[in-house]
C-alpha cells in the first residue's frame, strides 16, 4: 500500500500508461495531452535533475507559479525525493516571498516566468541560501533576465533540469523509485503558508498522509469515475486546487488546466466537456450574474419567461426538499407536515418546470459543456441565493468545508443527499461544535468548530507556540469558524469568530451573511461590512459598473463618463434602496444587523490587494486601505 503521493503515482501509472493525466494549452490555445507514462517520466527525470542541484531529502523547493502542468510535475519531482515544497502564486509580494523562501531555507527555487524571476532575484539580498532558480517557461530566458543574475545564483530552464536528469537517468535507472520507495506517510510533504491578518505568514506542514487521508475518504460521498475529466481554474498552490488535483491523479482521471475569467472558462468547459470542476464561491456568483446580464439584453418576454422559470425551478427545488426531507434541521421538525406542504407544489410546477428545461435551463447548461456533473466550491460558504440559483436551472453545486490547515477538506456536501445550506463532516472525521465556555452546544446553536483527523496539519513551520494555540495535545484543531449543528449530524458555517463585528451596545453580528445577502443585488459587485466597536453597522460597497450603466441609460440619468457614475446621486438612492430592500426585518435581519451608511467605492476588488487567492476579502487590509472611507461612516 501507498504512503506517499509519488507512490500513489507509481501504483495508478501501472494499468493507465496511455491515459491523458494533463491537458494543457499552447500559445494559440490549443490543449494538448500527456500521459501518465509521459507525466511519471518527466517527474523521474526531473526529480533527478533536482538531485544534481542538490535537492535531497528534508529539503524545502521554493514553487513560485499559478496552475499549469509544470506545477504538478514538479510537485511530484520534489516530493519523490522526500523533500518539500513551498508553494505560493504569481500574486506574492516581494515582502512575502523574502519571507517564505527565507525562513524555509530553500536554495532551489521555481519561477512561472520572467517577473517571478524578476521578483525573486532582487530580492537575493534577503535569500543568502537561494543558489538555484529554475524558469518553468522557457520564452523568458532572454537578456533582460539573464543579465541580472545576482552572483552565486543560476539561472536554469525547466528543460535544462529535465535534460540533465534524463542523462543521469540513463546511467542510474533506480536511483529516483528507489529514493520514492524510502517515503513515509508522515514526511511533510509540503509547506504552505497562509496570509496572517496580522504579524508574519504561517507555514502549515502537511504530511503526505493528510492529503492522502482525503482521497481515501472523498470517494465515499462523491460519485467520482475513473478517466473524468476536470477543469482546473483556480491557483494550485493552495490546498483547495492542490487535493483536487491528486484527486484527478487518485482516479486515473484528467485535468484540463483553464482561467477563472468567465469567457476563457465558459469556453473550455464547453470545448472540453468536464465532469468536474472546483472553484471558489465568487467564481459561481460572478456567472450567475452573467447569466441575469444576458438575459436584460433579451427581448421582454424572453425575460419575463426566464425569470417565471428560475422562480418556478427554485420553488420545486425547495418542494421536493419537504418531500424527500432534506431541509436542514437546526430545529426540530416535522416531517409529515412537511410532506404535505411540499407535495402540492411538488406536482404542480413539474411540469412547469419541465417546459423550463426545454425553453431556457437546457441552453444555460450548454455552456457547462454536455458532461458536467458538478461543481466543487470551496474557500467559503456558498451564499443562498448562488445555491438556489443553480440548483433551480439544474446545475449541482458541492458545497465543500475546511482549511490550510486541514489539507484543506473537513466537510462536504454529499452528492447524493444533498441539504441545502449545510455539509456532513468528511467520514472519519470527527467534528465538535463548542461555546465560549468550552461546553458543546446543542442544534441551532452557535459554537466555535473544532476538527480532529488524519487531515489535520503537523504543525506551524518553526512555530510551536503558534500550533499550541491552535492544536491541542489530542488532536482538536480549533478552526476558528462559527457553526451550527442540525439535528440530524450536518452543519453549516456562521462566519469566522475573528471576523465578528461587536457593535458597542454588545451585540455580536456575522458580517458573511449580510456580506452574501447584499451582492444578490445586481447592482452590487462586493460588499464589506464594518462598525467594530461602533453604535451602528456600515458597509463598503463596490459597485457593478455595467449593471449601473444598463440602469442609468434606461431611467435617461445624464452622465460624463464611467468614473463620474458613483458621484450621481440617483446612484447613491438606487444603491440605499437596493441596501435597505435586501437588509431588512422581512428578510430576517434583526435591527441592529442593517446598514445605516455605506461608501461607494469606484474600482474593483483586486487579488493580492484586497482579495486573497481564493478571492476571499481580507479585512485586515481593508481597513488599512480605506480607513478614510471607513472613518466618514462614523
Amino acid at each position: 500500500m501507498y504512503q506517499t503521493i509519488p507512490q500513489l503515482l507509481q501504483h495508478i501509472v501501472m494499468g493507465n500508461q496511455k491515459v491523458d493525466v494533463q491537458l494543457s494549452k499552447d500559445d494559440e490555445g490549443n490543449f494538448h495531452p500527456t500521459t501518465y507514462e509521459q507525466l511519471y517520466k518527466l517527474v523521474l527525470d526531473l526529480a533527478a535533475g533536482l538531485h544534481m542541484l542538490g535537492v535531497a531529502r528534508g529539503s524545502h523547493v521554493g514553487l513560485i507559479a499559478d496552475n499549469r502542468k509544470e506545477w504538478l510535475n514538479a510537485d511530484l519531482a520534489i516530493l519523490s525525493l522526500g523533500a518539500a515544497d513551498v508553494p505560493r502564486g504569481r500574486d506574492a509580494m516581494p515582502y512575502e516571498l523574502a519571507f517564505i523562501l527565507g525562513v524555509t531555507e530553500s536554495k532551489v527555487t521555481f519561477a512561472e516566468n520572467a517577473e517571478q524571476a524578476r521578483k525573486i532575484l532582487d530580492l537575493k539580498d534577503k535569500l543568502p541560501m537561494l543558489s538555484t532558480l529554475i524558469l518553468m517557461d522557457p520564452r523568458y530566458k532572454d537578456e533582460p533576465i539573464t543579465e541580472g543574475i545576482p552572483e552565486g545564483v543560476s539561472l536554469l530552464t525547466f528543460e535544462e533540469v529535465l535534460a540533465s536528469g534524463a542523462a543521469f537517468n540513463a546511467k542510474k535507472k533506480s536511483f529516483v523509485e528507489n529514493e520514492i520507495s524510502l517515503g513515509k506517510s508522515n514526511d511533510v510533504a509540503t509547506i504552505i503558508f497562509t496570509s496572517g491578518t496580522t504579524g508574519e505568514p504561517k507555514g502549515v506542514m502537511l504530511s503526505h498522509r493528510n492529503f492522502l487521508f482525503q482521497l481515501e475518504q472523498l470517494p465515499k460521498v462523491v460519485d467520482f469515475k475513473t478517466g473524468e475529466r476536470w477543469l482546473s481554474v483556480l491557483p494550485v498552490w493552495h490546498s483547495f486546487e492542490r487535493i483536487l488535483q491528486y484527486v484527478v491523479v487518485s482516479q486515473a482521471s484528467t485535468i484540463a488546466y483553464s482561467k477563472p475569467i468567465g469567457k476563457i472558462m465558459l469556453v473550455d468547459l464547453q470545448r472540453l466537456n468536464p465532469s468536474w470542476m472546483g472553484s471558489v464561491p465568487r467564481i459561481w456568483e460572478a456567472v450567475k450574474a452573467g447569466v441575469y446580464q444576458n438575459v436584460k439584453s433579451k427581448s421582454p418576454v424572453a425575460r419575463a419567461l426566464f425569470h417565471f422559470f428560475v422562480w418556478v425551478g427554485a420553488t420545486h427545488a425547495s418542494a421536493k426538499n419537504l418531500v424527500t426531507n432534506r431541509v436542514p434541521q437546526f430545529s426540530r421538525r416535522f416531517y409529515p407536515f412537511d410532506f404535505l406542504l411540499g407535495i402540492v407544489p411538488y406536482l404542480l410546477l413539474y411540469p412547469f418546470l419541465l417546459l423550463g428545461n426545454v425553453l431556457v435551463f437546457k441552453n444555460i447548461r450548454k455552456k457547462f459543456g454536455t458532461n458536467f456533473k458538478a461543481g466543487v466550491s470551496g474557500g467559503g460558504s456558498l451564499p443562498s441565493s448562488v445555491d438556489k440559483f443553480f440548483k433551480a436551472i439544474g446545475i449541482t453545486l458541492l458545497d465543500g468545508y475546511g482549511l490550510t490547515e486541514t489539507a484543506p477538506v473537513i466537510g462536504l456536501r454529499p452528492i447524493k443527499n444533498q441539504v441545502p445550506g449545510t455539509v456532513a463532516p468528511l467520514p472519519e472525521t470527527e467534528i465538535k461544535i463548542i461555546d465560549e465556555n468550552g461546553k458543546s452546544v446543542p442544534p441551532g446553536k452557535k459554537g466555535v468548530i473544532y476538527a480532529r483527523g488524519q487531515q489535520v496539519m503537523l504543525g506551524y513551520y518553526k512555530r510551536p507556540d503558534l500550533t499550541a494555540a491552535i492544536l491541542s495535545k489530542d488532536g482538536w484543531l480549533n478552526t476558528g469558524d462559527i457553526g451550527v449543528w442540525t439535528h440530524r449530524g450536518e452543519y453549516a458555517i456562521k462566519g469566522r469568530a475573528k471576523d465578528t463585528i461587536v457593535l458597542s451596545g454588545g451585540e455580536n453580528i456575522e458580517p458573511l451573511p449580510i456580506e452574501a445577502r447584499l451582492r444578490e443585488s445586481e447592482y452590487i459587485e462586493q460588499a464589506v461590512v464594518v462598525g467594530q466597536d461602533k453604535k451602528y453597522l456600515g458597509a463598503l460597497i463596490v459597485p457593478d459598473t455595467k449593471a449601473l450603466e444598463v440602469y442609468i441609460k434606461e431611467n435617461a440619468v445624464p452622465y460624463m463618463a464611467r468614473f463620474d457614475i458613483c458621484e450621481l446621486p440617483e446612484v447613491n438612492e438606487l444603491l440605499n434602496s437596493q441596501i435597505n430592500e435586501l437588509i431588512s426585518s422581512k428578510n430576517g435581519f434583526k435591527s441592529f444587523e442593517h446598514i445605516n451608511k455605506f461608501a461607494i467605492l469606484k474600482t474593483s476588488f483586486k487579488i493580492g490587494q484586497e482579495l486573497s487567492a481564493k478571492q476571499e476579502v481580507m479585512r485586515h487590509k481593508i481597513q488599512q486601505l480605506y480607513k478614510k472611507e471607513i472613518d466618514s461612516l462614523f
